[in-house]
C-alpha cells in the first residue's frame, strides 16, 4: 500500500508536465542513421591537460552522457559501479565510505586508488566523493594508472565529472522525483547567458530517502537519508582568447546508519548469541552528517603556440559519523569520528596546440590540506562488564591453589573499572603538504611513418604528512584478592579492596615525507581518426598516512598494564608476607604479576604508519569504429605489478578499521565495451570485465599465509548489457516519442576476506526506464533490482564475528522534468 501511496501525487500530474511543456532539444542525438555517435563529438569539454578525444589516446576509458546518467539510473558515483568494466564501488554505509575498487585494487579507509575530478579541480578526500549528480554533463572514467599527469591516487584510475556550462544551455530546468520506500528529491536550476562574453548558472536540490532496512531494536528505517544543497557557476569571456570559470556548491548530508546484519561466528565456536543472528539490532543511535563546500576557479588563456590553464580549487569538509561499534543491541562500545579539513589546490599547465606534430603537456601542482580529526571510543555498560571479565579471567588463571597439611586456599583475583562509561580520547592533526612537476610529449608520425606516434612522460611527485596526537584515559578500578580456606570455608581478605586512579596521555608529533617518480610510456597506431591500437607501460602510486584508529587499541593495552601495575604494587609484598605461600609459588607469581604490569615503550610511527602503495601496469588496447560507423568497440588487456598493497581491516580489539601494507599482488585481466545502433530506433551498450588479482608476497605467519589468495573486494569478472527503443509518435501526437531502456549490470564472485572463507557469488540486478517525451518535457518511471535479487553488498568481519549489508530490493520510482 505504502509504494502506492508514494507514486500517486507525481502519477497525477505527469500528463500536465509532459503536455505543457515547450520543445526540448536536451541531449537529443538526431538518429536518421544508424551511425553511433561518439559522446565527445556531441559534449565537448575542454580539458587542461589533453589534446585529443578519449578514444584517440591510449587510454582505456568510457564516457558517459547526461542522457546515459539518466538512462541507466546514475543518480552519485556509487551507480557508476557495473557500467564500466573492472569498476566495483560496492554501495553501502554512508557517504563518507566511497570505496573504488578497478583492476585488482581499491581501498574501504584512507587514501583511495582512483582519483575524483569535478570540473578540473582535484576532490583529495575520499570522504567527498560521494556527492549529489542533479547538474551533471558529462563523466569520463579511465582506468590503468593515470600519475604521470593526475600524480597521487590515481594508481586504478581517474574519474572525471563536468557539470553544465550556461554557455551550452538556457532557461530554467525543474526535476521532480518520487519512489518507493518513501524516496522524494526535487531540483531547480536556472542557466542565463547575459552576453556573449558572461553566462551563469544557479541551482539547488533536495532529496529525502525514507530507508530500506529496519533496526529490529527499535523499529525504524535506519538508513534514512534527508540532502539539500546547491550550485553557482559564472563563466566570463575576457577577450576572445581568454577564459574564466567560477564554480561553488555546498552540500548538507544527514543519514542514519548502518544496516550491518550480524551472520554468525568466523571462529568454528558455538554460536552465543542467536538471538540477534540474521538480524540488524543496534541500540546507539548511528549516522553520519556532513557539510561539505567546494569551490573552483578555472584560467585559461590560448597563445599563437601553447595554451595556458590555471586550476585553483578550495575545499571545506565537517562531518561527523558515529557508529555502535558493536554493530548488536549489546551495549559495548560506540565510536565517534569527527573530521574538519580544509584543502587548497593550484595547478599552472602549459600545453601545445592540437594538431601538431609534437604535442607536450607540462605543468606543476600542489595541495595543502589540514585535516583535525577527533575519534573517541566510549565503553558503555555491557563494554566495561566485558572488559572487567576479560582482566578476571585473565588474572585468575595465574591464581594458584595452595596446600598445607589439610588446609588449602583458593586465591580470587578481582578487579572492576567503575561507571557505566569509559572514554577513550582521541585529538589528531594530519596536515599533508604535496608538490609535484611534470611534463608528457606525444610525437606523431614517427620515423615519417603517418599514423605512428610515441607518448613519453615523467611526473616527480613530492609528499610530507605529520601527525600530531593528543589521545589517553582517565579512570577509577577497585581492585581486591581475596583467598578461601578449606575445610573451613573461610573467607580471607589478603587484599583488601581499594580504589586506584588509572590514567595515561599520549601527546607528540611525528612526520614523514617520500619522492615518488611516476613514468609513462605508449606506442600508438592510428589506422585513421577512428581506429587506433596502443600498448601503455605506466607507474602508479597511492599515498602513505597514519592509522589514528590504531591509538585505541594501542591504549587498551595500556590500559590492561596500567590495571595490572597498581595490581602487583598491592598484591606483591602481601604475597610475600603469607607464610603458607611456598616460596617457589611466591617467586612464580611475583614473576607473573612483574611481567604482566611491565610498560612496553610504544613506537608510535611504526605503528600507524602504512606505506605508500604503488603498481606497474602493462596494457594494450584498441579503440575501433566498425561497420560504417555503426559499431563502436573498446578492447584492452592488461598485467599489473602491485607493491606495498593496501589492505583494510580491522584491529585486534575491533575498535577501529586499520591499513596494512600487504606485501605484492599481481592482476592480470581483459575489458572490452560496445555501443551499437542496429536500427535508427533500436540500440545496444555492452561491457566485460575479468580480473585475476592474487597475492604473490603476503604472509603474516605460518598460520596467516595469503599467497595466492583472491585480492579481497575485487569482482572476477563484471558485466552489463543494456538496449534502449526509441518508438517515435507521429507529428501531433500528445508525445513526441517514448523511450525504453533495460540493463543488467553483474559482478563476482568477490571475495571479503584476505582468508578468502566468505564470499558472494556472482549476481546480477535487471534495471529499467520508460520515457514519455513531448517537448522540454519528460515523465519517466523506472525500476531498480526489478527481480528483486538478494545479494551482500558489503561484508567484514570483526571480533570473531561477521556482518554484511545486503544490496538494496526491488523500488520502483517516477521522474518528472521540464524546462522553461
Amino acid at each position: 500500500m505504502k509504494r502506492r501511496t508514494v507514486l500517486t501525487p507525481l502519477v497525477a500530474v505527469a500528463a500536465t508536465v509532459a503536455a505543457a511543456s515547450p520543445a526540448d532539444t536536451e541531449h537529443v542525438i538526431p538518429k536518421d542513421t544508424t551511425k553511433v555517435i561518439d559522446i565527445e563529438e556531441v559534449v565537448v569539454i575542454a580539458t587542461p591537460k589533453e589534446n585529443n578525444r578519449l578514444r584517440q589516446q591510449a587510454v582505456s576509458a568510457t564516457s558517459f552522457s547526461q542522457n546515459d546518467l539518466r538512462k541507466n539510473s546514475v543518480t552519485s558515483v556509487k551507480s557508476l559501479s557495473g557500467l564500466v568494466p573492472n569498476l566495483f564501488i560496492p554501495d553501502y554505509g554512508s557517504k563518507l565510505t566511497t570505496s573504488m575498487y578497478v583492476r585488482g585494487i581499491g581501498s574501504r579507509i584512507n587514501t583511495p586508488a582512483v582519483g575524483l575530478y569535478v570540473d578540473n579541480i582535484p576532490f583529495i578526500d575520499k570522504s567527498a566523493f560521494d556527492f549529489n549528480y542533479s547538474d551533471i554533463e558529462r563523466i569520463d572514467v579511465m582506468r590503468g594508472p593515470q600519475g604521470t599527469l593526475y600524480g597521487r591516487n590515481t594508481m586504478g584510475g581517474l574519474i572525471r565529472i563536468f557539470t553544465k556550462s550556461p554557455f551550452s544551455y538556457q532557461g530554467t530546468d525543474l526535476r521532480l522525483g518520487a519512489a518507493t520506500y518513501n524516496n522524494y528529491k526535487a531540483s531547480v536550476t536556472h542557466y542565463h547567458r547575459i552576453s556573449s562574453q558572461f553566462a551563469f548558472s544557479a541551482g539547488a536540490f533536495y532529496e529525502h530517502k525514507g530507508g530500506f532496512f529496519k533496526n529490529q531494536f527499535n523499529g525504524k528505517r535506519i538508513d534514512v537519508d534527508d540532502e539539500f544543497g546547491g550550485r553557482i557557476r559564472a563563466i566570463y569571456l575576457p577577450t576572445e582568447n581568454s577564459k574564466l570559470d567560477f564554480t561553488l556548491n555546498y552540500e548538507y548530508t544527514n543519514q542514519g546508519g548502518y544496516p550491518y546484519t550480524y551472520v554468525g561466528r568466523t571462529d568454528g565456536k558455538t554460536e552465543d548469541r542467536a538471538d540477534y543472528l540474521n538480524k540488524i539490532d543496534y541500540n546507539n543511535e548511528c549516522g553520519y552528517k556532513r557539510n561539505l563546500l567546494n569551490a573552483g576557479l578555472n584560467f585559461e588563456h590560448q597563445a599563437d603556440n601553447f595554451i595556458l590553464s590555471s586550476v585553483t580549487g578550495f575545499q571545506y569538509l565537517y562531518d561527523q559519523m558515529d557508529l555502535d561499534q558493536d554493530f548488536t543491541s549489546q551495549d559495548l562500545y560506540t565510536m565517534m569520528q569527527k573530521q574538519n579539513a580544509k584543502t587548497i589546490s593550484e595547478e599552472l599547465v602549459l600545453k601545445s596546440k592540437p594538431g601538431k606534430r609534437w604535442q607536450w603537456t607540462t605543468g606543476v601542482s600542489g595541495f595543502y590540506q589540514a585535516l583535525h580529526t577527533k575519534g573517541p571510543v566510549t565503553f558503555r555498560k555491557d563494554g566495561i562488564a566485558w572488559l572487567n571479565s576479560t582482566i578476571n579471567t585473565y588474572g585468575n588463571q595465574y591464581m594458584p591453589t595452595i596446600s598445607q597439611g589439610a588446609m588449602n586456599m583458593t586465591m580470587t583475583f578481582s578487579d572492576e573499572i567503575q561507571g557505566d562509561e569509559l572514554y577513550i580520547g582521541g585529538d589528531f592533526d594530519t596536515p599533508i603538504l604535496n608538490g609535484a612537476i611534470f611534463h608528457q610529449s606525444t610525437f606523431n608520425d614517427l620515423f615519417g611513418l603517418e599514423g605512428l606516434s610515441f607518448t613519453a612522460g615523467l611526473r616527480l611527485d613530492y609528499e610530507k604528512l605529520k601527525l600530531k596526537y593528543n589521545t589517553g584515559y582517565d579512570f577509577v578500578h577497585t581492585y581486591g584478592l581475596s583467598g578461601v580456606l578449606t575445610p573451613m570455608n573461610i573467607t580471607v581478605d589478603m587484599v583488601p579492596k581499594a580504589d586506584y586512579q588509572a590514567s595515561k596521555e599520549y601527546t607528540g608529533e611525528i612526520s614523514h615525507d617520500y619522492l615518488q617518480l611516476l613514468p609513462k610510456f605508449s606506442l600508438q597506431y592510428n589506422f585513421d581518426t577512428q581506429n587506433n591500437i596502443y600498448a601503455t607501460v605506466s607507474k602508479g602510486y597511492r599515498s602513505g598516512g597514519y592509522n589514528i584508529q590504531m591509538f585505541s587499541d594501542v591504549l587498551q593495552k595500556d590500559m590492561q598494564t596500567s590495571i595490572m601495575k597498581d595490581v602487583a604494587n598491592a598484591t606483591i609484598p602481601v604475597v610475600n608476607n603469607v607464610p603458607m605461600i611456598p616460596q617457589d609459588t611466591k617467586d612464580k607469581i611475583v614473576g607473573i604479576l612483574q611481567q604482566m604490569s611491565t610498560e612496553t615503550a610504544t613506537d608510535v610511527k611504526a605503528t600507524t604508519l602504512y606505506k605508500p602503495e604503488y603498481s606497474w601496469n602493462y596494457e594494450i588496447g584498441s579503440h575501433l569504429t566498425l561497420f560504417d560507423n555503426r559499431l563502436q568497440l573498446d578492447v584492452a588487456a592488461f598485467y599489473m605489478d602491485t607493491h606495498n598493497q593496501q589492505i583494510s581491516r580491522f584491529v585486534n580489539s575491533g575498535l577501529g578499521r586499520i591499513t596494512v601494507n600487504a606485501g605484492k599482488s599481481r592482476s592480470l585481466g581483459a575489458e572490452a565495451a560496445f555501443r551499437t545502433q542496429i536500427t535508427d530506433a533500436f540500440s545496444l551498450n555492452g561491457n566485460y570485465g575479468y580480473t585475476y588479482a592474487t597475492f604473490t608476497d603476503y604472509v603474516l605467519s605460518d598460520a596467516e599465509n595469503y599467497n595466492g589468495n583472491y585480492v579481497p573486494f575485487v569482482p572476477k569478472h563484471t558485466f552489463t548489457v543494456g538496449g534502449q527503443y526509441i518508438f517515435a509518435l507521429k507529428s501531433g501526437a500528445f508525445l513526441d516519442n517514448i523511450t525504453v531502456n533495460a540493463n543488467y549490470k553483474a559482478a563476482g564472485r568477490i571475495y571479503w576476506t584476505e582468508k578468502n572463507d566468505a564470499s558472494q557469488a556472482l549476481y546480477g540486478t535487471l534495471n529499467g526506464r520508460i520515457d514519455f517525451n513531448k517537448g522540454n518535457g519528460q515523465v519517466a518511471l523506472w525500476i531498480n533490482n526489478a527481480l528483486d535479487k538478494k545479494y551482500e553488498a558489503f561484508y567484514f568481519q570483526t571480533m570473531n564475528r561477521g556482518f554484511a549489508q545486503y544490496g538494496r530490493p526491488l523500488q520502483i520510482g517516477i521522474d518528472l522534468r521540464c524546462r522553461f
